[in-house]
This record gives structure tokens, C-alpha cells and sequence, in this order.
């Protein structure tokens, strides 16, 4: 018989019994010396952009964790329209990514209290972020890690690929 396929694990930082199974999960990786890369958004809907940035932040070091915007906080960051998918499912499909390790679900606008909890060893955002500017990049440093922006895939984004859709469907 062929080895089950599973997903990574999904935690809610809001819920204190996930808080600390996601604490016993960091632990873990703490105990393993693996390396922990840390990255966040709301990635909405999922294309070869996002793909691309986590697997290049996953290959930063041994394990990666999602933070990803609940559905609340997107609202507030992106207006009413958004997100396109709820949170749940944007977390399950982060989860069954090869490059993802864990997901966090977290309520906040940005994701410093999560990243107080867990102190990566590696905090990662996109270039259109100054790395001054990142949330958590005084914990991550304080603590020894560092913090740094990968590059984007140039013409991939949520808002291009919603305004493909708008444009080819509305006509």
C-alpha cells in the first residue's frame, strides 16, 4: 500500500486549545533543530505568484509557516469585496501545498502577535514590502533571526487575476 498523502497542519490563533497545539507544534520543530521560516497574507486566490514565492521561502530553511489573514482582516485591509474565498478554505489550500509545514489562521491586521508566539527563525514578505516596515522584524532580530523580502513574479497577482475574470466574463 502507497503512503497516505496528508496536509499540513491548520491552527486558529484565536482558539487557546489551537494556540497550544500550535505551541507543541512549534516545540517540535525547536526540538528537531529545524529551521523555521515565517510568511503571511490572505492569498485569496492562488496562483503561480504565490506558488512560487512559498516554495522559495520554504527552501530558506527546514520548515515554513502560513500565517493567513482571517476573513475579518482581510475585510478590514482589502474593503468589503474581499476575500473571494473564506478562510477556511485559503488555509486548506495552503495546506496542501509540498512547500507548506503549518497554517495559521489569525485575526489581527498584522500578524506580530503570531510571530511573538512562534519567533521564526526566518521572517519572510514580498519585495514591495521595505524590510523596515515588516511586522515582527524586531522580534525575529532580537531573537537571532533574520528577516529579508523575496521577489515576485512579475504580472501575477490576486487583483490581475480578478480583473482577467471580470474582464472575459462580463462581455
Amino acid at each position: 500500500m502507497s503512503q497516505q498523502i496528508t496536509f499540513a497542519p491548520i491552527f486558529t490563533f484565536r482558539n487557546p486549545h489551537e494556540r497550544e497545539k500550535l505551541h507543541l507544534w512549534r516545540k517540535s520543530m525547536q526540538t528537531e533543530h529545524k529551521k523555521l521560516v515565517f510568511t503571511n497574507g490572505v492569498f485569496d486566490i492562488l496562483h503561480h505568484g504565490h506558488v512560487s514565492y512559498l516554495k522559495e521561502a520554504r527552501n530558506l530553511g527546514d520548515a515554513l509557516i502560513i500565517g493567513v489573514n482571517a476573513d475579518s482582516s482581510v475585510r478590514r485591509l482589502k474593503g468589503d469585496k474581499r476575500p473571494l474565498q473564506v478562510e477556511g478554505d485559503r488555509a486548506h489550500i495552503l495546506a496542501s501545498l509540498k512547500s507548506t509545514d503549518c497554517v495559521v489562521i489569525f485575526d489581527d491586521d498584522t500578524p506580530l502577535s503570531l510571530i511573538e508566539f512562534v519567533i521564526p527563525d526566518i521572517l519572510v514578505k514580498g519585495a514591495d514590502w521595505n524590510v523596515e516596515n515588516i511586522a515582527g522584524k524586531d522580534v525575529v532580530e532580537k531573537n537571532g533571526g533574520k528577516v529579508m523580502t523575496l521577489n515576485f513574479i512579475e504580472g501575477r497577482s490576486t487583483t490581475g487575476v480578478v480583473e482577467m475574470v471580470i474582464e472575459r466574463y462580463t462581455k
